[in-house]
This record gives structure tokens, sequence and C-alpha cells, in this order.
């Protein structure tokens, strides 16, 4: 069974699971992987907040109780729809966590799963952009991984993060957390904005680097760059981990 910590934020979750079903091999219901969804955002933290400094509670222990949880329901595998999370301060926690409940469930880590692929599938690419949280920016989550992965990382501004890119997702009128479907067109075109410089920059693809930017940012392919979307990396890793029979094959590269 697959399970999937929802909740960071909701919509990351429930999209998760349907690049899951999405990345599955099946003719009728049955053939399916087992998944279980636990969305409990008023449990956890914000990871970003806490990462800046503007909250104390590192959101590592509820992540990681609910992955207690979904263990004790049948899940193997499991993984965490949120690239902020992933920060060695609130991850590092979770896997101690874990560790110190016996668990033996195999938790993936998208920013890991996400540089893999890039290397199988993109290794003729050098420069690879970025859009994400505040959070991971600040804290290069994305660019360390891109650049020790052999690739340059394409970054926008402190100036146009702050103003542009981080709004895009936080903004309390039209932020994708802020909202919901149908979301906000102001959120859209601050991102396209934003594609647009890393392209000025010569960035070959973007990695969507907050679960929250695939909602708005739908397609494979955006003003010619290829956008890599680390929820679809992360449901074909856990597809792979569960019964790699089922997993489909990887089309974007096809496509170019």
């Amino acid at each position: 069974m697959i399970g999937i910590v929802g909740g960071v934020g909701p919509y990351a979750g429930v999209d998760l699971l349907q690049n899951v079903y999405d990345n599955t091999l099946a003719g009728k219901d049955q053939d399916y992987i087992d998944t279980m969804l636990y969305s409990m955002s008023s449990q956890i933290q914000d990871r970003t907040e806490f990462l800046l400094g503007k909250i104390s509670e590192n959101p590592g222990y509820s992540i990681a109780r609910i992955i207690v949880n979904l263990e004790s329901q049948g899940a193997t595998v499991a993984g965490i729809p949120c690239n902020t999370a992933h920060a060695p301060a609130i991850f590092s926690v979770v896997k101690e966590e874990l560790e110190k409940k016996g668990s033996r469930i195999k938790l993936l880590h998208m920013i890991e799963e996400t540089i893999d692929l890039i290397r199988t599938h993109f290794s003729h690419f050098s420069k690879i952009g970025v859009l994400s949280t505040t959070g991971t920016y600040k804290y290069k989550l994305y660019a360390n991984v891109i650049k020790a992965g052999g690739f340059e990382p394409v970054e926008v501004t402190s100036q146009m993060q702050e103003e542009i890119v981080h709004p895009a997702i936080y903004h309390p009128e039209y932020g994708i957390k802020s909202t919901n479907r149908p979301f906000h067109p102001q959120a859209k075109a601050n991102l396209d904005l934003a594609i647009d410089y890393l392209k000025e920059k010569g960035a070959e693809a973007v990695v969507l680097g907050c679960t929250e930017i695939p909602l708005v940012i739908t397609s494979e392919i955006e003003k010619g760059l290829v956008m890599i979307n680390p929820t679809n990396v992360l449901a074909r890793a856990l597809v792979k981990h569960a019964n790699a029979d089922k997993l489909k094959p990887f089309g974007i590269a096809e496509k170019l």
C-alpha cells in the first residue's frame, strides 16, 4: 500500500494521489495499487514559516506521526508532497522520529527522486531553472542538488522571489494556498513572468519546486521549456516501489 502525507497543502496531497493513478498501468479498478491519503493540514505547521523562523515548532514531528499512522494501516512506502518539508532541518526530524518508533516504512525523498530523474532523462541539458517557496529558495534545496548533479541551477532574483514567486503561492488574495479551484489567474500570471525570466537566463527546463505550482502550471512543456513536476516524479517513484510492473513509461523525453 502507498501512503501519502496530505495537507501540505491539501490540494498537493490530492494532486499526488491523482498522479499516482495517472502513472499506473491499470485496465480495471482492481488493478490500481492500494493507496491511503491522510490529509491533516490542521496538525502540520507551515514548513516555510518554520524555516524562516516565524514559528518554533518543527513540522517534522507531526509529519512523522502521520506516517506512523499510515504504516499502522498497511502502508509500506510513503511520500510527502511538499518540497520544503525535505529541508534537512525538517526531514531529518521525520527520519529520527520514525526510527524511534521502530518504523519500517520506506520513506521516499522527493528532491532526490527529482534530481535522479533529471540525470536519467535530461542529462543533455546544462541549465535547470527552479521555482519554489522562499523557504526552499533560501535554503537552496534544489539549487544545491542540481549543482551536485552536474547541472547549473538558474534561479530568479531575490526581489522576484519575494514579489512575484512567493506571492503566487502565499498571497492572501490570489495565492494558490489561499484559494481553491478555479485558482486566481494572478498566480499563473506571476509564475509565467518567472518562467520568462528563467528562460532569458538560459534555463532549458524548470523544476516546479513547490507542490502548489503544478496546480496552475499544468503543461509538460511551457514557453518551450520542460516543466519538471516533482509531484509527478514522486508519484512515479511510489508506484515503482510498490509494484514496478504497474509503472507507466516516462513520456516527456519522447516529446522533445
